[in-house]
């Protein structure tokens, strides 16, 4: 399990007010959190990510509201994985539990600038700067939940039988 893309780059303490408005919380389908995603601290997000860009955020990513909104709509974006100097927990829990890969490394998280070309090893945990041509090393995923992930979440896991 790999990924690949452009990095949009975001700071420290984003809030999953900020990633999802509560105005827009009145649906859970994802296609539509997509189209709100992260407008209230950039409203250009949404015409600038493709599908398998990488966000890249601070310290304290996700915090705030414990809702599953937030990773929903990163993922319904197009946005293949996360990497932050640090995740709120609950964020964290939520981002596995539908399937969005999630990485905390901070030396990745500080250096990656926006706009760099960064691919993902899930299997060993190495990040790839390629555009300033440096890796840096997660913590990889163990198998059972790279599984989790592949399946699309916790709920798409558990009804596969892999349990």
């Amino acid at each position: 399990m790999n990924a690949k893309g452009t990095v949009i780059k975001y700071g420290d303490n984003i809030d999953t007010d900020v990633i999802i408005p509560a105005r827009y919380l009145n649906t859970s389908l994802p296609e539509e959190l997509a189209k709100h995603c992260m407008e209230d601290i950039d409203k250009d997000f949404i015409n600038k990510v493709k599908q398998g860009d990488i966000m890249v955020g601070g310290a304290n990513f996700g915090c705030g509201s414990s809702r599953e909104h937030a990773p929903i709509a990163i993922k319904a974006s197009g946005i293949s994985c996360v990497i932050a100097e640090s995740f709120a927990r609950i964020f964290f829990r939520n981002s596995l539990n539908i399937g969005l890969p999630i990485l905390e490394c901070p030396e990745a998280a500080k250096d990656i600038g926006n706009g760099d070309t960064v691919s993902v090893n899930f299997d060993t945990g190495v990040i790839t700067n390629e555009t300033k041509g440096r890796e840096y090393q997660a913590t990889a995923f163990p198998k059972f939940m790279q599984e989790l992930i592949n399946a699309g979440g916790l709920v798409n896991y558990i009804s596969s039988g892999k349990m």
